[in-house]
């Protein structure tokens, strides 16, 4: 599996959600390698965020606007006329989807079809790739691993929009897309994790907190079990399934998983200990309030990602624990994050090549 710095050099790649967590990373990898980005989103969600510790705004072009308006959200994308486009802009919190529901299923259901409507009129788009969630999948509560075919669902209003978007996305690969001859792919990720997260409701976002301010963090459910996986994981998946969609969009024009090994799918006790142990004095206590439901147990089947695509995951769990940790200490020293966050995709593309 390699990400190929010719294919992305001088792309016009078009990204919805540039100002988040996960799309702030992107934008510095895929400069980094010589594309052409365009990105648009609301404003940051977070103070501090990524997109402003590591001056995002200075790399790419940027719209900050709304995609729910089409008007505006087609003024950008036609003018910008790319060649992928890869569609990150979403409401991405359980617990804050069941304060604002309406809102949740307006950006992740009408939102998606939005972006997806304008791109069928874009003249040299070739590929999109839809980002989705672990959560789209119908969860039975079983210890199994969830595969590509399983059923959409979701209890949360968060959840069970995003199953809604793999639905849109399903339903205009076979109206339109496949037509148009544009290869289309949703991707599934899990927990994803990295330096530069300052979400509400994140459990590594809250540690990290609690670990400033010298508190004991309050977790409200230590057993639950995730897929975490390094930012970069989900992102290499997304790059190496671009760059297949974009020659041969038959093949791969499906849903795709993109978790981590095994032995990396851990309880949120585990990741606790093994944080509070790389930071002095640092503790954790249950959180005893009233939480709306989350789903226990979410697991991914990989297989297809790495029969298919030779994609598999790089760090595992413990080594994203600690990029994390010293992410984190380098920007409370008051270090460059854009170079911070350079460095470690130059270490994570070493290690994923070797």
């Amino acid at each position: 599996m390699m990400v190929d710095k010719d294919f992305w050099k001088g792309k016009r790649v078009f990204l919805t959600g540039h100002t988040g967590f996960k799309g702030s990373w992107l934008s510095i990898w895929l400069t980094s390698m010589g594309s052409i980005v365009k990105g648009y989103s609301l404003l940051p969600p977070t103070s501090p965020s990524l997109y402003v510790e590591a001056r995002v705004d200075e790399l790419i072009e940027s719209t900050i606007g709304d995609i729910r308006n089409q008007k505006e959200l087609a003024n950008s994308m036609l003018l910008f006329d790319p060649e992928i486009l890869i569609h990150m802009a979403a409401q991405p919190l359980v617990r804050y989807s069941y304060n604002e529901p309406i809102e949740t299923y307006e950006v992740n259901i009408i939102g998606t079809a939005k972006v997806l409507e304008v791109a069928r009129s874009c003249n040299r788009l070739k590929a999109i790739i839809n980002i989705t969630t672990d959560k789209c999948y119908e969860n039975v509560g079983f210890d199994k691993s969830y595969t590509e075919g399983d059923s959409m669902g979701g209890v949360d209003p968060y959840s069970s929009s995003k199953g809604c978007a793999e639905l849109v996305t399903a339903s205009y690969r076979r109206s339109f897309f496949n037509d148009l001859g544009i290869g289309i792919a949703s991707v599934r990720a899990g927990n994803v994790i990295g330096g530069g997260d300052w979400a509400t409701d994140r459990l590594i976002p809250d540690i990290l907190k609690s670990f400033e301010l010298d508190k004991a963090v309050e977790v409200r459910n230590p057993n639950a079990t995730r897929p975490w996986q390094h930012v970069l994981e989900p992102l290499s998946g997304y790059l190496l399934l671009a760059q297949r969609l974009y020659y041969n969009n038959e093949d791969y024009s499906e849903g795709w998983n993109f978790g981590p090994d095994e032995k990396d799918v851990k309880p949120v006790h585990w990741i606790l200990d093994k944080m509070t142990s790389h930071w002095p004095d640092a503790t954790w206590k249950l959180d005893k309030n009233s939480n709306p439901y989350e789903a226990s147990f979410l697991k991914l089947n990989i297989s297809k990602a790495s029969e298919r695509l030779g994609w598999k995951p790089t760090w595992d769990l413990q080594m994203t624990l600690l990029n994390i940790i010293r992410w984190h200490k380098l920007w409370l020293d008051g270090s460059d994050m854009r170079k911070v966050c350079a460095t470690e995709i130059d270490n994570f593309t070493n290690d994923m090549n070797k």
